[in-house]
């Protein structure tokens, strides 16, 4: 997909209240201008997309169904 594919994506599916598909878009945006950017602006900005991923934390735990789907249980349980 290209940069263009993911906003249409997440636009089609309400996904600007979900910040993981942004960053996912963020991403292909930077892959995408890749070429264009010094060495050392692509890993800057690398990395504060990581950094933006990593202070998403654990935002899903106890929506997991709402976040990722509806499925069975792991544990067991009815």
């Amino acid at each position: 997909m290209d940069g263009k594919d993911w906003a249409s994506y997440i636009e089609a599916t309400n996904g600007l209240s979900k910040p993981w598909l942004l960053i996912q878009w963020r991403l292909q945006l930077l892959q995408e201008q890749r070429s264009e950017l010094a060495p050392e602006t692509y890993a800057a900005e690398l990395a504060a997309l990581h950094q933006a991923l990593m202070d998403l934390g654990e935002w899903w735990q106890g929506q997991e169904e709402a976040v990722f789907g509806a499925g069975e249980s792991s544990s067991g349980e009815a």
